[in-house]
């Protein structure tokens, strides 16, 4: 939760005053706060903080009996093996160490006892542990009895130490303790670990180096094989998938679709008109089943109502880039009957759906579109419902709602979120203003409906309105998130219901789809460093793990923690950068690391600015957070006092206090400080690189290149995440004579169409540099048949992305993926770190308590794995 609200949210918690007695209300029945609750639930509630994140996994410690007392003043209703949600009150005027129960819809049902609370508390306080409560027996008068179960630390003597805690304070019993230690035990070992590769080395005479040794001597990998893909093997299966009913061909589409977007068009029509199953079925609908008698059972948090609850109208199109969900929703958009409908999208793409719009739709059919962004914008409500379609970003949505603009005042007709992973963090703007819009429809279009961890899920859930309580974080970690962390099988089971009912996923390479996409073959092409790089590495490494060591051994203080552990990830992108080449770390930047260490506030002349701008580019390289809104960096800005934020949110913070969140120092928008212009290869003339020089991996690249250009009409793209990177290849391209072009974010629009034509037009032209980041969304790089990945980006998500902008529709010609990695540095580690987010299942996305430490402890941990 962002720092101001959490501030927020003490300050109105400042005790809780006795209400007045309230009448007892039937078990089977919903009080009428909570059915107006459960049928609109409120569009401009606050973000409820996540129970578990992608930390430290926590572990069943033990499970004891208990109850909820005070129950009689409150009008919360909970039937037995309903989950509740369990908070802290340390401002309760009566207890301070209270301990609040509310039920899936956030209504009161009363407190844990006093003498369970005062023993729970501490714990709670300190993130030590987490409890999750289940009721066990019916409501009465007084109480209602509860199932308390305590999780902890998964650290073998962090554990020891919290075992010994527990017993003493007589929370958990000794053989239990035993027993649940032997039963995690036995999970991890079911979980498994994965071996890694051995490298092979080429071996044979420069001069005669072929795509055929080439190819011999890497290792071929599927990093999206069947099983590997999450969401598919979540969602209904390829033979399912294409026995599904095919709609008719609209009459108002140009194109022909193909068989499986008709499917496509089938479904997201059934999806907005969804049905109950009938009473005594075995299927359930959006998690909701319905018993003999009629009553409506939510199978994830075991609660039951007699009144039919809302369901969701929409779901998820999560097909494969390039399979058409652009054409499949204009084609839902043009036979789903009357109504405006808002597409959201990022900037990049926003003109394409105009295209598309353009394109496919006979002109006599066709909808007034209107483009709504910028300073020319319409400003009211009623301009807005003059057009059938009306396309905005997400920073204009977000501005707007924000603002109480003309998108929030209008009632759509559906909503489609393109590029939907975007709101996957529910506590950003885009993802409240998003859920804020008021629609019959809802729909979510992306590739990536799950980038690094099942809360992505859940954010996409809360868009669509699903209703039954795991639309609170709280719950859904408590019913999905923690138990899916030990492959437990009811929570997959929960999880593909949802799934196989909500998200329509098919993929490139399934038989039904029959795209007739040539073959993509990817490999891992391991580089052995030159000896006098290897001593390079090997120095940086040393150095590297002594200030690893010294952060961990030295006593921690406010600021200066912080300032130690960014010197140590200074160093570790130091170590990845000299895998490409030595010299992008030639001048080490030892004033940056002596600003980070030894300044609290930094005067702002023109060298420190040059610092500050270098030390945000390592923020920005590493792939930090915001600290205020948790989520990744979007205009990132650091400050005077060298913290880093959001832009929208530092500002935000300036406009409301006047100081940093972090240190508390004073602060304004001159004290910010905003990332160096992206140089391109005019401007990097004076980096004082020695690109003539080639390393071991731009002279692996250069074999690659000649081998790949000796087959007619092949063209390359070169990714690499580093701007500067791109200028040392470049000048080697100039000494090899090759024509190539490029595409960065220093280029304006210009520039970059003129780039994208000569790769597409320009036979002589066979080779495009890329920055990663640019290159991932929105562009169509089919004329090249061959990718290099440079080097490895955290988020394997990313990459495919990239991949797809080659080997998607319209691809005539076999695509070769080559992912450059150095023998034995952190290269090969990051692609473990891929590997594990590609394997959801078997990752743990827990741990509550401090966020901020916690968050701080596992990136500790992944930089103790990649320094290893």
């Amino acid at each position: 939760m962002p720092p101001l609200k959490r501030l927020k949210r003490a300050a109105d918690s400042s005790g809780l005053s006795r209400p007045a007695k309230a009448p007892r209300v039937a078990s089977s029945q919903l009080t009428a706060a909570e059915r107006e609750t459960f049928q609109n639930p409120p569009e401009d509630a606050e973000p409820i903080d996540l129970t578990q994140s992608d930390d430290e996994p926590l572990e069943l410690y033990g499970s004891f009996d208990s109850k909820i007392v005070g129950v009689r003043y409150y009008n919360g209703v909970v039937t037995i093996g309903e989950v509740v949600v369990c908070k802290r009150e340390p401002s309760n005027q009566y207890d301070a160490n209270a301990i609040r129960v509310d039920n899936v819809f956030g209504i009161q049902v009363g407190h844990i006892p006093r003498n369970v609370a005062s023993k729970l508390a501490p714990y709670m306080d300190t993130g030590d542990i987490d409890i999750e409560v289940v009721i066990s027996g019916p409501k009465e008068y007084y109480d209602c009895p509860v199932r308390i179960n305590i999780y902890g630390t998964t650290n073998p003597a962090g554990r020891l130490a919290l075992e010994d805690r527990l017993k003493n304070d007589k929370l958990v019993k000794a053989m239990q303790l035993k027993t649940t230690r032997k039963q995690n035990e036995l999970q991890r070992q079911a979980m498994g670990l994965k071996s890694g590769t051995s490298a092979v080395g080429l071996g044979v005479p420069e001069s005669e180096i072929t795509l055929v040794d080439l190819t011999e001597t890497s290792q071929v990998v599927n990093l999206r094989a069947p099983g590997g893909d999450f969401a598919q093997t979540l969602a209904i299966g390829e033979d399912q998938l294409s026995q599904m009913p095919l709609a008719e061909q609209p009459k108002s589409i140009k194109a022909k679709l193909l068989p499986y977007q008709l499917q496509g068009l089938a479904w997201l029509t059934a999806k907005e008109n969804p049905t109950f199953p009938k009473p005594g079925s075995p299927e359930s609908v959006q998690l909701w089943k319905r018993d003999a008698k009629g009553n409506y059972n939510n199978i994830g948090t075991n609660i039951t109502v007699a009144k039919a609850p809302n369901l969701l109208s929409g779901g998820i199109l999560a097909d494969d880039m390039g399979l058409g969900k652009t054409l499949q929703t204009i084609s839902l958009i043009m036979t789903g009957g009357p109504g405006n409908t808002l597409i959201v999208a990022p900037v990049s793409v926003m003109s394409n759906w105009e295209q598309q719009i353009k394109r496919h739709v006979h002109e006599k059919d066709a909808p007034k579109v209107l483009i709504h962004h910028g300073p020319t914008r319409q400003t009211t409500a009623e301009a807005l419902k003059e057009h059938g379609i009306v396309i905005t970003s997400y920073g204009t949505l977000s501005s707007e709602a924000a603002a109480g603009g003309p998108l929030s005042q209008i009632e759509w007709r559906r909503i489609v979120l393109d590029e939907g992973h975007t709101i996957r963090n529910t506590k950003t703007k885009a993802a409240l203003a998003a859920c804020s819009l008021k629609a019959q429809s809802r729909w979510v279009l992306t590739g990536t409906p799950i980038i690094n961890n099942i809360r992505d899920l859940h954010s996409l859930l809360k868009f669509l309105r699903i209703t039954g309580g795991i639309e609170q974080p709280e719950v859904f970690n408590m019913v999905l998130g923690r138990p899916l962390g030990f492959n437990e099988p009811r929570a997959l089971a929960l999880l593909q219901h949802l799934m196989k009912d909500l998200c329509l996923r098919r993929l490139k390479d399934m038989k039904f789809v029959d795209l007739k996409l040539p073959a993509k073959t990817e490999y891992i092409h391991r580089i052995t460093f030159w000896e006098d790089e290897k001593k390079k590495y090997d120095a940086l490494l040393s150095e590297a793990q002594g200030a690893l060591q010294d952060f961990q051994s030295r006593k921690k203080g406010p600021g200066a923690e912080k300032n130690r552990f960014q010197s140590v990830l200074e160093r570790l992108l130091r170590l990845r950068q000299t895998c490409n080449h030595w010299t992008l770390c030639k001048d080490r930047i030892t004033d940056l690391l002596q600003l980070l260490e030894d300044n609290d506030v930094v005067p702002l002349n023109a060298k420190n600015r040059g610092l500050l701008q270098q030390a945000l580019q390592l923020f920005i390289e590493s792939q930090e957070e915001c600290p205020v809104c948790f989520e990744a960096m979007k205009s990132p800005v650091i400050t005077h006092c060298k913290h880093v934020f959001c832009r929208p949110c530092i500002s935000k913070v300036i406009e409301i206090q006047g100081k940093c969140p972090m240190c508390r120092a004073g602060l304004s928008e001159d004290n910010l400080v905003e990332p160096a212009p992206e140089k391109g290869i005019e401007e990097a003339e004076q980096d004082n690189l020695d690109r003539e020089t080639k390393s071991s991996k731009t002279d692996a690249l250069l074999k690659i290149l000649q081998a790949t250009l000796n087959k007619e009409g092949s063209k390359v793209i070169i990714f690499s995440q580093w701007t500067s990177f791109l200028n040392v290849i470049q000048r080697q391209l100039d000494e090899a004579g090759y024509t190539y072009t490029r595409i960065d974010g220093s280029m304006n629009a210009t520039k970059r169409d003129a780039a994208m034509k000569a790769l597409d037009e320009d036979p002589k032209t066979r080779i495009m540099l890329a920055s990663l980041a640019v290159c991932s969304v929105g562009l169509n790089l089919v004329s090249a048949d061959t990718v290099v990945l440079a080097d490895s980006w955290w988020a394997p998500a990313i990459e495919d992305q990239a991949v797809d902008r080659v080997h998607r529709l319209g691809q005539t010609r076999e695509t070769t993926v080559w992912r450059l990695v150095m023998e034995g540095t952190v290269e090969e580690r990051v692609l473990d770190i891929q590997s594990e987010k590609r394997e959801l299942v078997g990752k743990a996305f827990q741990e509550k308590g401090k966020k901020g430490e916690k968050r701080k402890e596992t990136r500790m941990a992944d930089v103790m794995k990649l320094l290893s």
